[in-house]
């Protein structure tokens, strides 16, 4: 499924303080904001983060959610599935 992503815990906390503030910039397309993610990703992904802010338009924030799904067998580690919000 696209958009979803099993990774510990710690991880999906940090990645969505990260991305949501990208998805909040692309929502509105200006050159500022084009250029600011620019910086951060290659020219394909940052046509997807414009694309993918499109379905949250009408959305002020929460843009992501974050489903804990148990331990790891390996070293007990928490994890996670992270996920965008429909």
């Amino acid at each position: 499924m696209l958009g979803r992503i099993k990774t510990t815990e710690a991880k999906a906390k940090e990645l969505r303080s990260h991305a949501e503030p990208f998805i909040t910039r692309a929502k509105n397309p200006t050159l500022v904001n084009r250029r600011y993610l620019a910086r951060f990703f290659d020219e394909r992904t940052a046509k997807k983060v414009f694309e993918r802010a499109n379905e949250f338009k009408n959305r002020q924030g929460g843009y992501t959610r974050i489903i804990k799904s148990g331990r790891r067998t390996s070293d007990g580690a928490r994890m996670a599935i992270i996920e965008f919000v429909k």
